[in-house]
C-alpha cells in the first residue's frame, strides 16, 4: 500500500530519552583527573567521556569508536524527532502564522510575515493606488521591480533570514528581472538557512535530490531534509517519513508523520492512514494524527482568514484532513 505515497520535491518558491549530564572526572585514556587541575573535554560527539587532550583521545578512539557512533546517533535521533517550534505569530492578529505558503506573505518593507487574512483585510479597504501600503508599517505598495530587490538588499544587510531566501527564490527562478543563477541562488539559500530559515534547507535538499544546479547526491538530499525538518519545515519530514516507509521503517515513518501531522501537513494523515491499511499503524495512531491536526486548525482558524481563502485562492490558508 505505502508504494501509493510519492516524495513531495519542494517548488522554488516565496526519543523521549533523556541525555543525563556526563559525571566522569577522569580522562578515558590515561585516567588523569580534574582533580590534577586538567581541563577534561567531552567527547564531542556522544558526550559520554572525557579526555585531557587530543592525543588522548586519539589513542583512545579504537575502543570507543563503536560506543560513540551509538550514541551519537541516538543524540541524533532524539533532536530529529524532536517537536519542532510552531511558526510564529501574525504581528498584526496574533495568531499562529498558517504553514501552507498561501496563507501569509513576506513585506520587505519591514521584514514581517503577515497573515493573508490581514492582508485581505487591510487591501478590502483600499480605494486607491495611492493608498496600497503595507498593512504593518504603512510603507507604499513598490511599483517596480527595482524597487523590490532594493528593499529586499535593504534587509539582507540586516541578516534577514527570510529576505536572503526569497532573493535566492528569485536568482533561481529569474524573476524580478535578475539573471537566472542557480549557482547564486544556492549560496543565498546556504546562508539563509545557516540563520535559521527552514526554507532555505528545503530548497538546498531539493537542489541535490533533482540536480539543480549540482550534481545529484542523495545522501546530502537526505541530511539538508532532515535539517529542514529539525527547523520545522513539515514537507521536508513528510517526504523523510515517505523515504523511511519505503525502507520498512515503519516506526521512524510514522515519527515523522506524526510531527508533520501536528504542525499543519495534512498529506501526513493520508501517511498515517496507508500504513493503518498497510497494518503497519494502529487506529489509535491514526485517531491522535487526527487530532494533532485539528489542534493546529484550531490555533490557526479565524474569520478573518475564511474570508481571505474564500475570496482567492492565493489566501488559501489550510488543507482540508483526509
Amino acid at each position: 500500500m505505502w508504494t501509493q505515497l510519492a516524495v513531495h520535491i519542494i517548488v522554488m518558491s516565496n526519543s523521549n530519552t533523556t541525555v543525563t549530564e556526563n559525571i566522569t572526572t577522569t580522562c578515558a585514556n590515561c585516567g588523569k583527573g580534574e582533580e590534577a587541575s586538567i581541563n577534561l573535554k567531552s567527547c564531542t560527539a556522544c558526550k559520554l567521556v572525557k579526555y585531557c587532550s587530543r592525543n588522548c583521545q586519539i589513542a583512545h578512539r579504537p575502543q570507543h569508536k563503536k560506543a560513540c557512533k551509538k550514541r551519537a546517533k541516538e543524540l541524533y535521533d532524539e533532536k530529529l524527532f524532536e517537536q519542532p517550534p510552531p511558526e510564529e505569530d501574525c504581528p498584526i492578529c496574533f495568531l499562529r502564522l498558517p504553514y501552507l505558503e498561501s496563507g501569509s506573505t513576506y513585506m520587505p518593507c519591514c521584514g514581517k510575515e503577515l497573515c493573508t487574512g490581514c492582508v485581505h483585510a487591510f487591501q478590502s479597504r483600499v480605494t486607491k493606488r495611492k493608498d496600497d501600503k503595507c498593512p504593518f508599517c504603512r510603507a507604499p505598495t513598490p511599483e517596480s521591480d527595482e524597487e523590490i530587490i532594493k528593499r529586499l538588499e535593504k534587509r539582507m544587510e540586516l541578516n534577514d533570514a527570510e529576505a536572503i531566501y526569497n532573493m535566492g527564490c528569485h536568482y533561481c527562478n529569474g524573476h524580478y528581472g535578475l539573471p537566472r543563477d542557480h549557482a547564486k541562488a544556492l549560496e543565498l539559500w546556504h546562508r539563509a538557512s545557516e540563520l535559521g530559515s527552514a526554507d532555505a534547507y528545503c530548497n538546498v535538499a531539493t537542489a541535490y535530490r533533482i540536480g539543480r544546479g549540482l550534481e545529484v547526491d542523495e545522501k546530502k538530499a537526505e541530511h539538508y531534509a532532515e535539517l529542514a525538518a529539525i527547523q520545522g519545515e513539515s514537507k521536508a519530514r513528510y517526504n523523510l517519513g515517505v523515504v523511511e516507509l519505503q525502507a520498512d521503517n515503519y516506526n521512524r515513518a510514522l515519527k515523522h508523520f506524526m510531527i508533520a501531522a501536528r504542525n499543519g501537513y495534512s498529506n501526513s494523515l493520508e501517511g498515517i492512514k496507508v500504513m493503518y491499511l498497510g497494518g503497519d499503524a494502529t487506529k489509535d495512531d491514526y485517531a491522535k494524527a487526527l487530532r494533532s491536526y485539528q489542534l493546529y486548525l484550531h490555533e490557526i482558524k479565524s474569520d478573518q482568514r475564511d474570508e481571505a481563502a474564500a475570496f482567492s485562492d492565493e489566501y488559501k490558508y489550510y488543507e482540508s484532513s483526509v
